[in-house]
């Protein structure tokens, strides 16, 4: 990558590992459902504009179903589900949970789409959940005491928003190759705004919102997401999908870091021990580390038993 496509992949990884630290700071007021739909009401307002400038409404009216569902698996559902699970625990533990969305994507791609695994993808992916699980078990509990099972459940959403993102990136791939990337990024955050609505009305906070909370609220939805998208895109454009992957390795990096300076997280050895070990199955999973021989997708009549 160019020095500009390096600056601005540090940037969007600065800005999403923030987001951690945002949801952090807005969810305990807002709630998880009215502070995810000021985000993508937000968002959206951002991006239409420049939809708008760039012609593309017609697009997104075309697509409006494919978009829709986007909409909700890559932004309305995850969002809720980390803003919930951050009311347990730290942002930038659930940052590291974020990072094992490639290896869902991977899986799933796998087991849905019928992509090849290399012999190296394979171990990354065993790899990869085995760092997950570890990091999983130790921090889930399963007993009867209030602490414990928040702690469960919170893991549990932060795993589920991970699956929902790796389910996103291939519905993305195989349904809305034609879509323009703008339309797409504008499209579902109108789509997230609507599905959002009913029940972020519903579960609107009754007490007055603190400025603090109206800051992280308002920083996720213009910097965390329209910006944030702006630059992703930019970057699939001028570097590749494959470099613009790399984001998720740094992202964890920063939201450890943010979560230390300004909420006082201290990360953990197990923490730090559990990111390296998901990030390098991530790596030998997405093939950015050397490939070997495929590994075909079994087929349905091979299965025995």
């Amino acid at each position: 990558m160019k020095p500009r496509d390096l600056a601005e992949l540090c940037l969007l990884a600065a800005i999403w590992g923030a987001s951690f630290l945002f949801m952090r700071v807005g969810a305990g007021q807002f709630g998880p459902l009215a502070l995810v739909w000021v985000r993508v009401a937000g968002a959206a307002l951002v991006l239409l504009p420049i939809l708008a400038l760039r012609g593309e409404f017609p697009a997104m009216a075309q697509h409006w179903k494919t978009i829709a569902i986007v909409g909700l698996t890559n932004s309305a559902l995850p969002f809720v589900l980390f803003s919930y699970a951050v009311l347990t625990i730290t942002g930038s533990l659930a940052s590291v949970f974020n990072a094992a969305t490639p290896l869902f994507g991977a899986l799933i791609g796998w087991l849905w789409l019928k992509n090849g695994l290399t012999t190296s993808r394979v171990i990354g992916l065993v790899i990869g959940f085995a760092g997950v699980l570890g990091l999983a078990w130790n921090r889930a509990s399963f007993k009867a005491d209030a602490d414990s099972i928040n702690a469960t459940l919170a893991v549990a959403a932060c795993l589920l928003a991970a699956l929902s993102y790796g389910y996103s990136a291939n519905y993305t791939k195989k349904h809305a190759a034609g879509v323009p990337p703008m339309a797409l990024a504008a499209g579902s955050q109108v789509s997230a705004t609507a599905a959002l609505a009913l029940p972020a009305w519903l579960a609107w906070p009754t007490t007055p919102l603190g400025t603090s909370a109206w800051v992280a609220a308002i920083a996720l939805a213009v910097v965390c997401t329209g910006l944030a998208y702006i630059l992703y895109f930019r970057l699939i454009a001028n570097a590749g999908a494959s470099n613009a992957l790399a984001v998720t390795f740094l992202v964890p990096a920063f939201a450890v870091v943010w979560g230390a300076l300004f909420l006082a997280e201290r990360p953990t050895a197990e923490m730090l021990a559990g990111c390296a070990v998901i990030l390098i199955g991530t790596a030998l999973a997405t093939g950015l580390l050397p490939r070997t021989r495929a590994v075909p997708k079994p087929a349905l009549n091979d299965v025995k038993g």
